[in-house]
Parts: C-alpha cells; structure tokens; sequence
C-alpha cells in the first residue's frame, strides 16, 4: 500500500531554514506528482508546494513562494522540501501528499520561534 514517511521537522529560530523529506513507497513514484501541505494549530490545511512527475514543474502558496522550494529525487522515490527565511507564521505539522491516490504521511512538526 501507498507510505508516506515525513521526516526533518524541528525547533527553528526566525529566518532560519529547515529541509523535510519525504520517502515513498508503495506506488510507482514516477508516475504522480507530489504536494506538501501544512495545518497550523487552529487552521485548516493548507496547500504549500507542488511538483510534476515530469519536467520537475513547480508551484507555490503566495504565502511561501521565493522562501521554498520543493524538489524530488526519483531514483530515490523521495520528495523534498527547502524552507528558507523561516517566519513563525510557518509554525505548523508538514505533510506530503499524492493528491491523485489521496495519500497523506503522518506529518511533521515544525516550529519557528524565538
């Protein structure tokens, strides 16, 4: 069955970076595109970061685009993302997704504070 395993999450202070991974299995990760989402404590979900299974193509949240930068290793079926410029705005449980079989990872934690 489809995994999704987040990982890289952590305590940051304001304008720092962190780099989550993602690591798939379960499908054939070449074949779908992969999102990061993110759920700050009293908010709903929200969509982060986009990448195309072909051309790496790419898309971003207003909120974060020019401070992330999501990529993707496929010899490796693992799907990054690159926060830089931390804001405490960002504070919130980071999950990967494939939107197109509805998967999601248990998530993880980041928080940005001082």
């Amino acid at each position: 069955q489809v995994q999704l395993v987040e990982s890289g999450g952590g305590l940051v202070q304001p304008g720092g970076s962190l780099r989550l991974s993602c690591a798939a299995s379960g499908f054939t990760f070449t074949n779908y595109a992969m999102r990061w989402y993110r759920q700050a404590p009293g908010k709903e979900r929200e969509w982060v970061a986009h990448i195309y299974n072909i051309g790496s193509i790419t898309s971003y949240a207003d909120s974060v685009k020019g401070r992330f930068t999501i990529s993707r290793d496929n010899a490796k079926n693992t799907v990054f993302l690159q926060m830089n410029k931390l804001k405490s705005e960002d504070t919130a449980v980071y999950y990967c997704a494939v939107p197109t079989l509805s998967s999601w990872g248990q998530g993880t934690q980041v928080t940005v504070s001082s």
